[in-house]
């Protein structure tokens, strides 16, 4: 008998753990059976009871949307009888209980990894020389340096890396300055040993501005080449690596506690199962971390809406409710302003892997937030500062918003999946499989198979083992994008083009 999962006693819908044919019973783990009436894909969601058309459908314990006709007990449920509710600008609702200090749990007693401490005293778990490219002119000069100083410095130092990226130039006002702050945060990340910022000369975003929004305070790390100013870049450029790697190849890693250990949380290529599984693991890693004093960063502001509020009532204050409130209400204008639907998402392959609306996406996508209170509240291109939960403004754009949490100061990057993805960040991006299917599937991309949380007893063990996986790789091993070279940025581009 097939087995499906209902989340939470008041869901209207489950989802089946492999796919049900009609008159097929299905087994819930929590009690009970239904029958299908139709084919039911593995990872979609199954009715439970009879909705008349307009109900509002609940999973999660939540709205997810409105029956668009009349739905019977037993119906796959998807976008042909399941329409999002959503719409405006939302308003929301500060809750007073939740106004109250922040403070770590339990406090470490011993080092959780082993790092890079810096000057400054935040951690890297990474010593590498990052080659930051002013503007598209140079990124092929910036990689081509990269890939000579592979070869150059290896066994050195951990690895020499471009960050480009097509920007730079014919740009102005906001959008230039999203650039420059991005790519000066970036450069500031502890994960950088050594930065050698490359410029053409003439660009908009001029290399001695961005250096001058850099926030390290090893200026002695820092180089610059300036291509049109030299005869012969390529060797200027080798020359200042040399002088960078010989600084870096000092640095030794230290035992440091988790509180220097930074989490990217982020999802791309959901699944019906992403909510139930992945989701939920990262979210018991953000609050085991921020509960001994670490920080976790979430993003993907349009991939919240539906879930906004569950987040807003953990805000520590008033001063940060409103902020994490003006980010959504922001985000909401920058959509509707340019004629776009809120509800343009889920996206093609969210849709096939069994999620229909955006309220189904965000309530499973902010799980990965864990319960972890709220503490801060940042704008794109802003770095953490505080312990605890951190609200970062970022698009849902695997790259873009995985970019945002590098250059806010995460260290590590935990990334759920429920479809598959190579793509990889400055950062090590540990991809974390919603079903064990993918995991088996493309062990060249997946980093942790969290489809074994559905096993008996599995949960437990599951969150051992990741965590585990978190600290050898803050500790240096590699990361699955780390052995596939899969190292990317790209900026937040939201002005014309001149």
């Amino acid at each position: 008998m097939t087995v499906a999962i209902r989340v939470h006693a008041a869901d209207d819908v489950a989802v089946v753990l492999e796919q049900v044919e009609p008159g097929a019973d299905v087994q819930l783990l929590d009690g009970g059976t239904v029958t299908a009436v139709d084919t039911v894909p593995r990872g979609h969601k199954i009715a439970l009871r009879d909705l008349p058309s307009d109900a509002s459908v609940h999973k999660y314990g939540a709205v997810i949307g409105r029956a668009s006709r009349a739905v019977r007990a037993g119906e796959h449920v998807h976008s042909h009888n399941l329409a999002t509710r959503l719409a405006g600008l939302g308003e929301y609702t500060f809750a007073s209980a939740a106004a109250r200090p922040f403070a770590p749990s339990a406090t470490a007693t011993e080092p959780f990894f082993e790092g890079y401490v810096r000057s400054d005293g935040r951690v890297g778990t990474r010593n590498e020389i990052w080659i930051v490219a002013t503007v598209g002119c140079v990124a092929r000069l910036a990689q081509r340096l990269a890939e000579a100083g592979r070869g150059r410095y290896a066994g050195r130092i951990d690895g020499v890396h471009a960050l480009t990226h097509p920007f730079g130039c014919s740009q102005s006002g906001r959008d230039l300055e999203d650039t420059r702050r991005v790519l000066a945060a970036l450069a500031s990340h502890p994960n950088a040993g050594g930065v050698l910022v490359v410029g053409l000369g003439c660009e908009t975003n001029q290399a001695r501005a961005l250096m001058a929004s850099m926030t390290r305070p090893d200026e002695a790390r820092v180089r610059l080449l300036a291509a049109q100013a030299e005869g012969d870049e390529f060797a200027r450029g080798l020359a200042l690596l040399d002088e960078l790697v010989a600084l870096a190849e000092r640095d030794v890693r230290e035992p440091c506690g988790p509180e220097h250990l930074c989490l990217g949380l982020k999802c791309g290529g959901s699944d019906g199962l992403s909510g139930i599984t992945a989701n939920p693991l990262v979210g018991r890693m953000a609050d085991r971390v921020v509960g001994l004093g670490g920080r976790a960063v979430l993003t993907e502001i349009p991939e919240a809406f539906g879930a906004e509020q569950l987040l807003l009532d953990r805000a520590v204050s008033c001063e940060v409710f409103d902020a994490a409130a003006g980010v959504f209400r922001d985000f909401r204008a920058y959509l509707t302003g340019h004629g776009e639907p809120l509800h343009e998402n889920p996206s093609p392959g969210n849709i096939a892997g069994g999620i229909t609306t955006l309220e189904e996406k965000s309530l499973g996508a902010v799980q990965k937030g864990g319960r972890a209170p709220l503490t801060s509240v940042l704008r794109y291109g802003e770095r953490v500062e505080r312990a605890g939960l951190a609200l970062l403004e970022a698009p849902g754009n695997d790259a873009v918003s995985s970019t945002a949490l590098a250059a806010a100061g995460a260290n590590v990057i935990l990334f759920t999946t429920g479809r598959g993805t190579p793509l990889g960040f400055p950062v090590p991006t540990l991809k974390i499989a919603s079903n064990s299917e993918l995991a088996r599937r493309k062990p060249s991309w997946i980093d942790f198979d969290a489809g074994a949380v559905l096993a008996s007893g599995g949960a437990a063990t599951a969150e051992a083992e990741l965590l585990e996986l978190v600290r050898r790789t803050a500790s240096g091993a590699p990361a699955r994008n780390e052995l596939n070279g899969e190292r990317e940025i790209a900026l937040w581009k939201r002005g014309v083009t001149l």
